[in-house]
């Protein structure tokens, strides 16, 4: 993955898709997801849950220019005549509470479609079942308390991480995420990740459809789990990727930071407004 995309163009996707960028929190790289809206363009774009961070919301708020920039752009997309889809997950499930079952277009906000899941049918005809995912982590679904200790210990890894990248870059070294690196050894201890990406694979061969698009364990990866295509976007936190669909319905996962050479080690700015 990754073509730099060059200073000056903005380039139109088919779709985009964006998930975990947990706006409210100081973790959230919202300059580089401020830099990568007002950069590009598409007919479709996914926020495929956790995009706000209901769960820091109930302990603190952390709000800056960046996070309003990101929902300028967001809401720029939608007048541009985007289509803009939101599946809530389960740090902003609070909105999960506005869906009637019954209806199944969803609820519209402010030209934004908020909607439990969805079925994006790419240009060249492959049927997706987008999702945040979390329905099928059994530690959220089934002991959310246990989730909650986890979510505090990873703001907690994050703040560690912060400090501990500060010393590598004293001596010299490059940024290395090394609350990423403790996630992947715990979740590979019990096999986690493996599970998650079986269920969710399991769920679009169960309705018949082609693949699932999902976020909420900020890995991003494509393949195929036993003969059905598994895309999970990534975050805005750790990594800065994007799921993009090009005209001819290619699929795409972008990593923003490296494409572009952004430093985790700059410290956060607001990107320049684009004119609607």
């Amino acid at each position: 993955m990754n073509a730099p995309i060059l200073p000056g163009t903005r380039p139109i996707y088919r779709s985009i898709f964006v998930s975990d960028t947990h706006l409210g929190t100081r973790g959230a790289r919202c300059d580089f997801l401020a830099d990568f809206l007002r950069r590009t363009s598409s007919q479709h774009l996914f926020l495929v849950g956790d995009i706000i961070d209901g769960w820091r919301l109930r302990k603190s708020w952390y709000w800056d220019e960046s996070h309003d920039e990101v929902l300028r752009q967001i809401l720029r997309h939608a007048r541009g005549g985007t289509e803009v889809t939101y599946i809530p997950g389960n740090h902003d499930e609070m909105f999960r509470a506005w869906l009637d079952p019954i209806a199944q277009g969803g609820l519209e906000i402010a030209g934004i479609r908020l909607r439990q899941e969805a079925v994006h049918v790419t240009a060249d005809g492959k049927r997706l079942l987008v999702m945040h995912g979390d329905e099928f982590d059994s530690v959220v679904r089934y002991a959310k308390f246990l989730a909650l200790l986890g979510d505090g210990a990873y703001s907690v890894a994050l703040v560690f991480n912060r400090w501990f990248n500060s010393l590598r870059r004293r001596l010299g070294y490059p940024y290395w995420s090394l609350s990423a690196w403790l996630k992947r050894q715990v979740k590979g201890a019990v096999k986690a990740v493996d599970r998650f990406e079986s269920a969710l694979a399991n769920e679009a061969r169960r309705r018949g459809l082609d693949g699932v698009v999902c976020g909420h364990i900020h890995h991003a990866e494509m393949r195929e789990v036993q003969g059905v295509l598994y895309i999970n976007d990534g975050d805005w936190v750790e990594s800065c990727t994007a799921l993009v669909e090009h005209h001819d319905g290619r699929l795409e996962l972008i990593d923003w930071a490296a494409a572009n050479n952004l430093s985790f080690f700059t410290p956060r700015r607001t990107p320049l407004r684009a004119t609607a």
